[in-house]
């Protein structure tokens, strides 16, 4: 099973989301082809109502530890309860990256 599927299966599971969408962002940055290294994360789910934005993240990561152990190495993450995400209808656009040996 690949990471995406992986991460995608866990918060499924977790969540019971009413949205998700995992995107591999890998090949953005400064990695080998094929990576699974770098994920956006849209999570919508009733279970973000009453919970800032730190501890919405806080709950993501609790649930993905494991496969954080695993290699990836960052999670752009957009959680929002189905109000947030009626108002809102998307996650931003993630920058381009402009680590590693990539031009500033």
């Amino acid at each position: 099973m690949t990471v995406q599927a992986s991460l995608d299966e866990v918060l499924q599971a977790r969540f019971a989301p009413a949205v998700l969408e995992v995107v591999n962002e890998s090949a953005m940055h400064n990695v080998p082809p094929g990576s699974e290294s770098h994920f956006k994360v849209t999570l919508v789910s009733d279970q973000f109502s009453g919970m800032r934005k730190v501890a919405r993240h806080q709950a993501v990561y609790g649930a993905v530890s494991e496969l954080m152990a695993q290699g990836i190495h960052a999670l752009a993450l957009h959680t929002y309860t189905p109000d947030e995400w009626r108002e809102r209808g998307a996650a931003p656009d993630s920058p381009n990256c402009l680590g590693g040996s990539k031009a500033r």
